[in-house]
Protein backbone atom coordinates (compact mmCIF):
# COMPACT_ATOMS: atom_id res chain seq x y z
CA UNK A 1 0.00 0.00 0.00
CA UNK A 2 0.80 3.98 -0.46
CA UNK A 3 0.04 6.52 1.33
CA UNK A 4 0.19 10.15 1.08
CA UNK A 5 2.56 11.99 3.75
CA UNK A 6 2.13 13.27 6.59
CA UNK A 7 2.28 17.25 7.20
CA UNK A 8 4.66 17.35 10.49
CA UNK A 9 3.38 20.60 11.27
CA UNK A 10 -0.19 19.81 11.78
CA UNK A 11 -1.86 19.62 15.24
CA UNK A 12 -4.06 16.52 15.48
CA UNK A 13 -7.39 15.90 17.13
CA UNK A 14 -10.49 13.96 16.85
CA UNK A 15 -12.05 15.87 15.08
CA UNK A 16 -9.49 16.91 12.34
CA UNK A 17 -9.01 12.92 11.79
CA UNK A 18 -12.82 12.19 11.83
CA UNK A 19 -12.79 10.05 14.72
CA UNK A 20 -14.51 12.15 17.14
CA UNK A 21 -17.28 9.85 17.80
CA UNK A 22 -15.45 6.24 17.08
CA UNK A 23 -15.13 5.36 20.59
CA UNK A 24 -18.46 6.53 21.80
CA UNK A 25 -20.61 3.37 20.64
CA UNK A 26 -23.53 1.67 20.97
CA UNK A 27 -22.02 -1.08 22.47
CA UNK A 28 -21.32 1.03 26.11
CA UNK A 29 -25.65 0.68 26.44
CA UNK A 30 -26.58 -2.68 28.08
CA UNK A 31 -23.12 -4.26 27.81
CA UNK A 32 -24.12 -7.26 29.93
CA UNK A 33 -26.79 -8.67 27.66
CA UNK A 34 -23.69 -8.27 24.69
CA UNK A 35 -22.48 -11.73 23.70
CA UNK A 36 -18.84 -11.40 25.07
CA UNK A 37 -17.92 -13.27 21.98
CA UNK A 38 -19.06 -10.56 19.77
CA UNK A 39 -17.71 -7.67 22.30
CA UNK A 40 -14.37 -8.87 23.34
CA UNK A 41 -11.57 -9.37 20.51
CA UNK A 42 -9.59 -11.44 22.79
CA UNK A 43 -12.52 -13.58 23.85
CA UNK A 44 -11.37 -17.59 23.44
CA UNK A 45 -12.61 -20.42 24.73
CA UNK A 46 -10.59 -22.93 25.39
CA UNK A 47 -10.05 -25.78 28.05
CA UNK A 48 -6.94 -27.35 29.64
CA UNK A 49 -6.85 -30.94 29.98
CA UNK A 50 -4.36 -33.47 31.58
CA UNK A 51 -2.17 -36.12 30.03
CA UNK A 52 -4.64 -38.56 30.53
CA UNK A 53 -7.38 -36.78 29.01
CA UNK A 54 -5.36 -35.98 26.14
CA UNK A 55 -4.68 -39.46 26.03
CA UNK A 56 -8.18 -40.58 26.01
CA UNK A 57 -9.09 -38.12 23.06
CA UNK A 58 -5.98 -39.40 20.84
CA UNK A 59 -6.99 -42.65 21.72
CA UNK A 60 -10.59 -41.58 20.26
CA UNK A 61 -9.64 -40.22 17.15
CA UNK A 62 -7.06 -43.48 16.63
CA UNK A 63 -9.88 -46.01 17.14
CA UNK A 64 -12.49 -44.21 15.09
CA UNK A 65 -9.69 -44.25 11.93
CA UNK A 66 -8.80 -47.56 12.81
CA UNK A 67 -12.31 -48.48 12.30
CA UNK A 68 -13.13 -46.45 9.35
CA UNK A 69 -10.27 -47.80 7.17
CA UNK A 70 -10.13 -51.18 8.84
CA UNK A 71 -6.24 -50.78 9.43
CA UNK A 72 -4.40 -51.18 12.54
CA UNK A 73 -4.37 -48.95 15.16
CA UNK A 74 -0.79 -48.09 14.88
CA UNK A 75 -0.66 -47.35 11.37
CA UNK A 76 -3.97 -44.99 12.29
CA UNK A 77 -1.51 -43.17 14.09
CA UNK A 78 0.90 -42.57 11.47
CA UNK A 79 -1.51 -41.34 9.39
CA UNK A 80 -2.89 -38.71 11.83
CA UNK A 81 0.37 -37.61 12.75
CA UNK A 82 0.97 -36.88 8.90
CA UNK A 83 -2.46 -34.98 8.40
CA UNK A 84 -2.90 -32.95 11.13
CA UNK A 85 -5.15 -35.32 13.14
CA UNK A 86 -8.09 -34.72 10.10
CA UNK A 87 -10.00 -37.92 10.24
CA UNK A 88 -12.42 -36.76 7.69
CA UNK A 89 -9.92 -35.58 5.22
CA UNK A 90 -7.78 -38.81 5.90
CA UNK A 91 -10.81 -41.18 5.15
CA UNK A 92 -11.69 -39.16 2.01
CA UNK A 93 -8.03 -39.51 0.35
CA UNK A 94 -7.55 -43.22 1.38
CA UNK A 95 -10.93 -44.29 -0.23
CA UNK A 96 -10.27 -42.04 -3.11
CA UNK A 97 -6.91 -43.18 -3.61
CA UNK A 98 -5.06 -45.44 -1.06
CA UNK A 99 -1.67 -46.47 -2.02
CA UNK A 100 -1.08 -42.68 -2.63
CA UNK A 101 -1.78 -41.76 0.72
CA UNK A 102 0.28 -44.06 2.20
CA UNK A 103 3.29 -43.25 -0.04
CA UNK A 104 2.87 -40.05 0.96
CA UNK A 105 2.25 -40.34 4.59
CA UNK A 106 5.73 -42.96 4.16
CA UNK A 107 3.84 -46.07 5.05
CA UNK A 108 4.55 -47.63 1.81
CA UNK A 109 7.44 -46.50 -0.57
CA UNK A 110 7.03 -44.81 -3.78
CA UNK A 111 7.69 -48.05 -5.88
CA UNK A 112 6.90 -51.67 -4.56
CA UNK A 113 9.87 -53.72 -2.91
CA UNK A 114 11.67 -56.13 -4.81
CA UNK A 115 11.15 -60.01 -4.00
CA UNK A 116 12.45 -60.77 -1.04
CA UNK A 117 15.84 -62.66 -0.94
CA UNK A 118 15.11 -64.30 2.59
CA UNK A 119 15.02 -67.75 2.38
CA UNK A 120 13.69 -69.62 5.09
CA UNK A 121 16.50 -71.76 6.85
CA UNK A 122 19.00 -69.92 4.77
CA UNK A 123 21.84 -67.56 6.26
CA UNK A 124 21.80 -64.05 5.45
CA UNK A 125 24.10 -61.22 6.14
CA UNK A 126 22.81 -57.83 7.61
CA UNK A 127 23.86 -54.84 6.00
CA UNK A 128 24.43 -53.29 8.91
CA UNK A 129 26.51 -55.38 10.96
CA UNK A 130 27.54 -57.88 8.42
CA UNK A 131 26.74 -60.87 10.44
CA UNK A 132 25.42 -63.57 8.96
CA UNK A 133 21.99 -64.91 10.63
CA UNK A 134 19.24 -67.36 9.92
CA UNK A 135 16.03 -65.27 7.90
CA UNK A 136 13.75 -65.83 11.22
CA UNK A 137 15.98 -63.39 12.70
CA UNK A 138 15.99 -60.76 10.19
CA UNK A 139 12.52 -57.87 10.20
CA UNK A 140 11.76 -55.48 7.35
CA UNK A 141 9.35 -52.61 6.79
CA UNK A 142 6.52 -52.21 4.24
CA UNK A 143 9.96 -51.16 2.15
CA UNK A 144 11.44 -54.40 2.22
CA UNK A 145 14.62 -53.68 3.12
CA UNK A 146 15.63 -56.31 5.56
CA UNK A 147 17.92 -56.05 9.25
CA UNK A 148 18.99 -58.27 11.92
CA UNK A 149 16.64 -57.52 14.97
CA UNK A 150 19.81 -56.84 17.16
CA UNK A 151 20.57 -53.63 14.84
CA UNK A 152 16.96 -53.08 14.83
CA UNK A 153 17.02 -52.79 17.88
CA UNK A 154 20.21 -50.50 18.42
CA UNK A 155 18.50 -48.35 15.54
CA UNK A 156 15.60 -47.39 17.60
CA UNK A 157 17.49 -47.47 20.85
CA UNK A 158 19.73 -43.86 19.33
CA UNK A 159 16.99 -42.65 18.12
CA UNK A 160 15.13 -42.88 20.95
CA UNK A 161 18.17 -41.47 22.84
CA UNK A 162 18.29 -38.66 20.85
CA UNK A 163 14.82 -37.43 21.53
CA UNK A 164 13.37 -38.71 18.15
CA UNK A 165 10.09 -40.82 17.89
CA UNK A 166 7.59 -40.50 15.52
CA UNK A 167 10.57 -39.81 13.22
CA UNK A 168 12.10 -43.01 13.08
CA UNK A 169 12.29 -44.96 9.77
CA UNK A 170 14.34 -47.27 7.71
CA UNK A 171 18.16 -47.94 8.33
CA UNK A 172 18.33 -48.22 4.21
CA UNK A 173 19.88 -44.68 2.41
CA UNK A 174 17.36 -42.74 0.93
CA UNK A 175 14.53 -45.07 2.33
CA UNK A 176 11.69 -42.81 3.91
CA UNK A 177 9.52 -45.49 5.03
CA UNK A 178 8.36 -44.99 8.36
CA UNK A 179 8.56 -47.39 11.63
CA UNK A 180 5.26 -47.76 13.11
CA UNK A 181 4.81 -47.79 16.82
CA UNK A 182 3.79 -51.30 17.20
CA UNK A 183 7.17 -51.99 15.22
CA UNK A 184 9.35 -50.23 17.43
CA UNK A 185 7.82 -51.41 20.68
CA UNK A 186 8.61 -54.85 19.43
CA UNK A 187 12.03 -54.42 18.62
CA UNK A 188 12.53 -52.74 22.14
CA UNK A 189 13.14 -55.21 25.34
CA UNK A 190 13.95 -52.86 28.05
CA UNK A 191 10.69 -51.59 29.93
CA UNK A 192 12.45 -47.99 30.70
CA UNK A 193 13.05 -47.10 26.51
CA UNK A 194 9.71 -48.55 25.58
CA UNK A 195 8.42 -45.84 28.23
CA UNK A 196 10.63 -43.10 26.78
CA UNK A 197 9.33 -44.10 23.18
CA UNK A 198 5.72 -43.42 23.90
CA UNK A 199 6.00 -39.95 25.64
CA UNK A 200 8.31 -38.63 23.09
CA UNK A 201 5.35 -39.87 20.34
CA UNK A 202 2.91 -38.64 22.95
CA UNK A 203 4.17 -34.71 22.88
CA UNK A 204 4.75 -35.26 18.89
CA UNK A 205 1.42 -35.70 18.42
CA UNK A 206 -0.10 -33.36 20.42
CA UNK A 207 2.38 -30.96 18.70
CA UNK A 208 0.56 -32.09 15.25
CA UNK A 209 -2.50 -31.64 16.50
CA UNK A 210 -3.95 -28.39 15.35
CA UNK A 211 -6.54 -27.96 18.48
CA UNK A 212 -4.01 -29.30 20.91
CA UNK A 213 -0.83 -26.65 22.29
CA UNK A 214 1.64 -27.57 25.72
CA UNK A 215 1.29 -25.21 28.24
CA UNK A 216 5.18 -23.40 28.14
CA UNK A 217 5.01 -23.19 32.03
CA UNK A 218 8.02 -24.12 33.27
CA UNK A 219 7.28 -28.07 34.42
CA UNK A 220 3.65 -27.93 33.27
CA UNK A 221 2.23 -31.04 32.36
CA UNK A 222 -1.54 -28.86 31.11
CA UNK A 223 -2.02 -29.14 26.93
CA UNK A 224 -4.69 -26.65 26.01
CA UNK A 225 -7.25 -27.83 23.55
CA UNK A 226 -9.37 -24.98 21.61
CA UNK A 227 -11.87 -25.45 18.54
CA UNK A 228 -9.94 -23.31 16.70
CA UNK A 229 -6.27 -22.02 16.50
CA UNK A 230 -6.07 -18.94 16.89
CA UNK A 231 -3.67 -15.99 17.59
CA UNK A 232 -5.52 -15.72 20.70
CA UNK A 233 -4.53 -15.38 24.68
CA UNK A 234 -4.81 -18.80 26.59
CA UNK A 235 -4.06 -18.62 30.64
CA UNK A 236 -3.32 -21.89 32.20
CA UNK A 237 -5.44 -22.84 35.24
CA UNK A 238 -2.69 -24.52 36.44
CA UNK A 239 0.39 -22.50 36.21
CA UNK A 240 -1.76 -19.35 35.34
CA UNK A 241 1.30 -18.98 32.33
CA UNK A 242 -0.33 -16.23 30.11
CA UNK A 243 0.42 -17.51 25.83
CA UNK A 244 -0.39 -17.27 22.47
CA UNK A 245 -2.48 -20.64 21.55
CA UNK A 246 -1.21 -20.52 17.75
CA UNK A 247 2.98 -20.19 18.25
CA UNK A 248 3.05 -21.07 22.07
CA UNK A 249 4.39 -17.80 22.90
CA UNK A 250 3.96 -14.96 25.12
CA UNK A 251 0.83 -13.79 24.18
CA UNK A 252 0.99 -10.25 21.30
CA UNK A 253 -1.78 -8.81 20.36
CA UNK A 254 -2.58 -6.95 18.38
CA UNK A 255 0.96 -8.59 16.18
CA UNK A 256 0.55 -11.89 14.87
CA UNK A 257 2.87 -14.69 15.38
CA UNK A 258 5.32 -14.12 11.76
CA UNK A 259 5.86 -10.45 12.50
CA UNK A 260 6.34 -11.07 16.31
CA UNK A 261 8.87 -13.35 15.34
CA UNK A 262 10.72 -11.62 13.11
CA UNK A 263 10.85 -8.55 15.95
CA UNK A 264 11.96 -10.98 18.80
CA UNK A 265 15.03 -12.43 16.66
CA UNK A 266 16.05 -8.90 15.06
CA UNK A 267 16.20 -7.36 18.96
CA UNK A 268 18.31 -10.37 19.59
CA UNK A 269 20.75 -9.32 16.94
CA UNK A 270 20.19 -5.46 17.34
CA UNK A 271 19.52 -5.07 20.66
CA UNK A 272 23.20 -4.14 21.93
CA UNK A 273 23.03 -1.00 19.64
CA UNK A 274 20.09 -0.22 20.62
CA UNK A 275 21.16 -0.38 24.04
CA UNK A 276 24.25 1.30 23.62
CA UNK A 277 22.66 4.49 21.93
CA UNK A 278 19.60 3.87 24.27
CA UNK A 279 20.39 5.28 27.79
CA UNK A 280 18.68 4.71 31.00
CA UNK A 281 18.72 8.09 32.34
CA UNK A 282 18.02 11.74 30.15
CA UNK A 283 18.61 15.37 30.69
CA UNK A 284 15.62 17.30 31.72
CA UNK A 285 14.76 20.21 29.02
CA UNK A 286 14.67 22.90 31.31
CA UNK A 287 17.23 22.90 33.75
CA UNK A 288 19.40 19.59 31.90
CA UNK A 289 19.46 17.94 35.13
CA UNK A 290 19.95 14.44 35.12
CA UNK A 291 16.72 11.92 35.83
CA UNK A 292 16.74 8.49 36.18
CA UNK A 293 13.33 6.74 35.60
CA UNK A 294 12.11 5.16 38.85
CA UNK A 295 8.43 4.54 37.76
CA UNK A 296 6.15 2.82 35.05
CA UNK A 297 4.62 6.29 34.18
CA UNK A 298 6.29 8.18 31.21
CA UNK A 299 4.74 11.98 32.53
CA UNK A 300 7.88 12.97 34.37
CA UNK A 301 8.39 16.19 36.55
CA UNK A 302 11.79 17.13 37.24
CA UNK A 303 12.55 17.15 41.04
CA UNK A 304 14.29 19.86 40.64
CA UNK A 305 12.68 22.73 38.40
CA UNK A 306 8.92 20.90 38.61
CA UNK A 307 9.02 20.59 35.12
CA UNK A 308 6.62 18.03 33.54
CA UNK A 309 7.58 16.36 30.31
CA UNK A 310 7.43 13.02 28.24
CA UNK A 311 9.89 10.73 28.62
CA UNK A 312 10.12 9.68 25.37
CA UNK A 313 10.36 13.16 23.23
CA UNK A 314 11.10 15.48 26.12
CA UNK A 315 8.70 17.84 25.30
CA UNK A 316 6.69 19.77 27.25
CA UNK A 317 3.41 17.45 29.02
CA UNK A 318 1.20 20.07 29.02
CA UNK A 319 0.37 20.95 24.94
CA UNK A 320 1.38 16.75 25.05
CA UNK A 321 -2.26 15.73 25.13
CA UNK A 322 -2.75 16.92 21.23
CA UNK A 323 0.83 15.98 20.24
CA UNK A 324 0.97 12.45 21.65
CA UNK A 325 0.05 11.26 17.71
CA UNK A 326 3.52 12.73 17.12
CA UNK A 327 5.27 11.30 19.98
CA UNK A 328 4.63 7.45 19.39
CA UNK A 329 5.03 7.27 15.48
CA UNK A 330 7.95 7.52 13.13
CA UNK A 331 8.43 10.15 10.53
CA UNK A 332 9.49 8.50 7.34
CA UNK A 333 11.87 10.11 5.07
CA UNK A 334 9.71 10.53 1.81
CA UNK A 335 13.21 11.10 -0.34
CA UNK A 336 15.18 8.03 1.35
CA UNK A 337 15.27 6.18 -1.83
CA UNK A 338 16.94 8.65 -3.47
CA UNK A 339 19.78 8.80 -0.65
CA UNK A 340 22.87 7.02 -0.72
CA UNK A 341 23.21 3.15 0.48
CA UNK A 342 24.76 4.41 4.03
CA UNK A 343 22.24 7.15 4.26
CA UNK A 344 19.31 4.35 3.74
CA UNK A 345 21.12 1.90 6.67
CA UNK A 346 20.92 5.21 8.89
CA UNK A 347 17.34 5.55 8.34
CA UNK A 348 17.06 1.91 8.65
CA UNK A 349 18.74 2.42 12.11
CA UNK A 350 17.21 5.35 13.09
CA UNK A 351 13.56 3.73 12.09
CA UNK A 352 14.21 0.53 14.33
CA UNK A 353 15.57 2.64 17.27
CA UNK A 354 12.21 4.42 17.22
CA UNK A 355 10.17 1.32 17.63
CA UNK A 356 12.98 -0.44 19.51
CA UNK A 357 12.96 2.16 22.70
CA UNK A 358 9.51 2.38 22.76
CA UNK A 359 8.81 -1.42 22.93
CA UNK A 360 11.41 -1.64 25.78
CA UNK A 361 10.16 1.25 27.74
CA UNK A 362 7.05 -0.12 27.84
CA UNK A 363 8.56 -3.49 29.16
CA UNK A 364 10.83 -1.18 31.45
CA UNK A 365 7.17 0.45 32.93
CA UNK A 366 5.81 -3.00 33.49
CA UNK A 367 8.38 -4.03 35.62
CA UNK A 368 8.59 -0.43 37.81
CA UNK A 369 4.33 -0.66 38.00
CA UNK A 370 5.21 -4.21 39.49
CA UNK A 371 6.93 -1.92 42.11
CA UNK A 372 3.83 0.16 42.43
CA UNK A 373 1.50 -2.45 42.44
CA UNK A 374 3.66 -3.59 45.69
CA UNK A 375 3.64 -0.20 47.16
CA UNK A 376 -0.16 0.12 47.04
CA UNK A 377 -0.61 -3.02 48.64
CA UNK A 378 1.36 -2.08 51.61
CA UNK A 379 -0.42 1.38 52.03
CA UNK A 380 -3.91 -0.62 51.78
CA UNK A 381 -3.02 -2.81 54.69
CA UNK A 382 -1.78 -0.31 56.37
CA UNK A 383 -5.09 1.51 56.18
CA UNK A 384 -7.06 -1.64 57.09
CA UNK A 385 -4.67 -2.14 60.07
CA UNK A 386 -5.57 1.38 60.77
CA UNK A 387 -9.61 0.91 60.15
CA UNK A 388 -9.50 3.30 57.04
CA UNK A 389 -11.44 0.86 55.14
CA UNK A 390 -11.77 -2.79 54.37
CA UNK A 391 -10.06 -5.12 51.83
CA UNK A 392 -13.43 -4.29 49.55
CA UNK A 393 -12.75 -0.41 49.90
CA UNK A 394 -9.74 -0.30 48.37
CA UNK A 395 -9.92 -2.92 45.69
CA UNK A 396 -10.53 -0.26 42.96
CA UNK A 397 -6.48 0.80 43.56
CA UNK A 398 -5.71 -2.95 42.95
CA UNK A 399 -8.16 -3.18 40.18
CA UNK A 400 -6.96 -0.16 38.33
CA UNK A 401 -3.24 -1.16 38.74
CA UNK A 402 -4.45 -4.65 36.73
CA UNK A 403 -6.04 -2.53 33.91
CA UNK A 404 -3.20 -0.23 33.98
CA UNK A 405 -0.24 -3.53 33.53
CA UNK A 406 -2.95 -4.74 30.68
CA UNK A 407 -3.34 -1.96 28.73
CA UNK A 408 0.44 -1.35 28.58
CA UNK A 409 0.92 -4.62 27.85
CA UNK A 410 -0.74 -4.41 24.73
CA UNK A 411 0.33 -0.87 23.84
CA UNK A 412 4.35 -2.80 24.35
CA UNK A 413 2.79 -5.10 21.15
CA UNK A 414 1.63 -2.29 19.07
CA UNK A 415 5.29 -1.05 17.76
CA UNK A 416 5.95 -4.45 16.30
CA UNK A 417 2.74 -4.27 14.80
CA UNK A 418 3.98 -0.89 13.30
CA UNK A 419 7.06 -1.22 12.43
CA UNK A 420 6.48 -3.59 9.92
CA UNK A 421 3.20 -2.31 8.87
CA UNK A 422 3.11 -0.84 5.45
CA UNK A 423 2.27 3.00 5.03
CA UNK A 424 -1.19 3.95 3.78
CA UNK A 425 -4.63 4.97 5.40
CA UNK A 426 -4.67 1.83 7.52
CA UNK A 427 -1.74 2.36 9.15
CA UNK A 428 -2.79 6.06 9.89
CA UNK A 429 -5.42 4.43 11.83
CA UNK A 430 -3.70 2.44 13.71
CA UNK A 431 -1.05 5.05 14.51
CA UNK A 432 -3.93 7.43 15.78
CA UNK A 433 -5.48 4.72 18.09
CA UNK A 434 -2.18 3.65 19.36
CA UNK A 435 -1.59 7.33 20.52
CA UNK A 436 -4.32 7.95 22.02
CA UNK A 437 -3.94 4.42 24.08
CA UNK A 438 -0.91 5.30 25.04
CA UNK A 439 -1.74 9.05 26.28
CA UNK A 440 -4.65 7.60 28.15
CA UNK A 441 -2.35 4.75 29.66
CA UNK A 442 -0.13 7.68 31.28
CA UNK A 443 -2.77 9.65 32.59
CA UNK A 444 -4.09 5.93 34.28
CA UNK A 445 -0.34 5.43 35.28
CA UNK A 446 0.19 9.04 36.67
CA UNK A 447 -2.99 8.47 39.10
CA UNK A 448 -2.13 5.31 40.21
CA UNK A 449 0.84 7.02 41.55
CA UNK A 450 -0.57 8.99 43.45
CA UNK A 451 -3.51 7.04 44.58
CA UNK A 452 -3.73 8.97 47.95
CA UNK A 453 -4.80 12.57 46.08
CA UNK A 454 -6.67 10.90 43.51
CA UNK A 455 -10.79 10.87 43.25
CA UNK A 456 -11.90 7.35 43.26
CA UNK A 457 -14.30 7.90 40.29
CA UNK A 458 -11.87 10.21 38.59
CA UNK A 459 -9.91 6.99 38.58
CA UNK A 460 -12.29 4.53 37.67
CA UNK A 461 -13.80 6.75 35.03
CA UNK A 462 -10.10 7.12 33.03
CA UNK A 463 -9.48 3.21 33.29
CA UNK A 464 -13.04 3.34 31.55
CA UNK A 465 -11.39 5.07 28.86
CA UNK A 466 -8.66 3.43 28.58
CA UNK A 467 -9.98 0.28 28.28
CA UNK A 468 -12.22 1.70 26.01
CA UNK A 469 -9.40 2.70 23.65
CA UNK A 470 -7.35 -0.83 23.96
CA UNK A 471 -10.47 -2.52 23.33
CA UNK A 472 -11.52 -0.85 19.85
CA UNK A 473 -7.88 -0.94 18.64
CA UNK A 474 -7.56 -4.78 19.26
CA UNK A 475 -11.07 -4.34 17.50
CA UNK A 476 -9.61 -2.72 14.26
CA UNK A 477 -6.28 -4.62 14.28
CA UNK A 478 -6.32 -8.18 15.89
CA UNK A 479 -6.06 -10.97 13.93
CA UNK A 480 -9.27 -13.12 13.18
CA UNK A 481 -11.36 -10.11 14.46
CA UNK A 482 -13.81 -9.04 11.46
CA UNK A 483 -12.89 -6.18 10.02
CA UNK A 484 -15.60 -3.50 9.83
CA UNK A 485 -16.27 -1.55 7.03
CA UNK A 486 -16.25 2.38 7.32
CA UNK A 487 -20.00 2.73 7.26
CA UNK A 488 -20.49 0.20 9.45
CA UNK A 489 -18.50 0.25 12.31
CA UNK A 490 -20.96 0.03 14.98
CA UNK A 491 -22.15 -3.60 13.29
CA UNK A 492 -20.18 -7.27 13.46
CA UNK A 493 -20.60 -9.47 11.64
Amino acid sequence: MSGEEYDSDMDYSEEDCGYADYYNTEEDCDIDQIDPSKTDPEYFVFDCLSVEEVERLLNESVESLSNSLQITPSLAKVLLHAHNWLISEIVSKYRSDSSHLLVISKIKPPHPPEPSILQLGRLQSCPVCLASQSSDKFKSLACGHPFCKECWSMHFEVQITQGVSTGIGCMAQECEVLAPEDFVLNSLSRPALRDKYQQFAFRDYVRSHPHLRFCPGPNCQVVVRAKEPQAKRVICNVCRAIFCFRCGTDYHAPTDCSTIKKWLTKCADDSETANYISAHTKDCPRCHICIEKNGGCNHMQCYNCKHDFCWMCLGDWKSHGSEYYECSRYKENPNIAHESVHAQAREALKKYLHYYERWENHSKSLKLEEQTLLKIKTRINKKVMDSSGTWIDWQYLLDATSLLAKCRYTLQYTYPYAYYMEAGPRKELFEYQQAQLEAEIENLSWKIERAETTDRGDLENQMDIAEKRRATLLKDFLENWPILSSSKRKTFF
